[in-house]
């Protein structure tokens, strides 16, 4: 069986060779063949991760069988990053194994089964946790705007202080439809009158909704329908 190993250390000043040791030692006893490694120097709450991406694009092409990891911290910062990256890898059909923890995906082992309902479980409870301190800093910094606190005894993490909610922008609608009507793209519509692409979508699809005749882009005048001849 050909398996993938992956290593993740989070400062340039540690070493990601442990790991591998380890990872090469463990698919040796199994006699199984290592055609790649992976690895990762940065923080795992980072968005992207140039080792995991490849990883995970090389497994969507079943360059692999399995992928074996030191650690479920190694491979994600959060459970639910593991887990949905762990989903991943079971909807490629390709295993994953951290095998200093003893945690094993294997479809034919009930108990690895078991395993993945347990952390998909554990994984949607932190999700519930992470929306609930989401709002509830949201609510808090809304009620300190209201009664003035922010920017005199409380500040947002940014720095920038700005109100809690997104400020309308006002612009002439009229000449959004106007420009495009004159064969404007939606993008050149938004660079012309410094405003974003999604409002100037939005607005033509609002004026397309209230004129059915009207299509997007560039926006179609009226034409006069011919007139129904009476009789036969």
């Amino acid at each position: 069986m050909n398996v993938a190993i992956y290593a993740r250390v989070s400062t340039g000043d540690q070493d990601c060779e442990l790991q591998l040791r380890e990872l090469r030692d463990y698919a040796v006893r199994q006699g199984w063949d290592i055609p790649d490694a992976y690895q990762d120097v940065m923080s795992g709450d980072k968005a992207r991760r140039p080792g995991l991406d490849r990883l995970m694009a090389d497994a969507r092409a079943r360059k692999f069988d399995c992928v074996l990891c030191w650690k479920l911290d190694r491979f994600g910062r959060s459970l639910v990053q593991v887990v949905t990256s762990i989903q991943a890898l079971e909807s490629y059909g390709v295993r994953f194994i951290a095998v200093t923890q003893g945690l094993d995906t294997d479809q034919r082992n009930p108990a690895s089964r078991l395993l993945l309902h347990v952390l998909g479980a554990a994984a949607e409870f932190e999700r519930s946790l992470i929306a609930e301190r989401t709002h509830a800093g949201r609510m808090r910094y809304r009620e300190d705007y209201d009664s003035g606190k922010v920017g005199r005894t409380v500040h947002s993490k940014s720095g920038k202080d700005l109100a809690p909610h997104r400020p309308r922008k006002v612009f002439d609608r009229e000449q959004v439809i106007r420009l495009h009507r004159e064969g404007l793209s939606l993008r050149g519509v938004a660079s012309r009158l410094h405003i974003g692409l999604g409002t100037v979508s939005r607005t033509i699809a609002e004026r397309s909704k209230s004129t059915p005749l009207e299509k997007d882009g560039p926006l179609l005048q009226r034409a006069e329908l011919p007139e129904r001849e009476s009789g036969p």
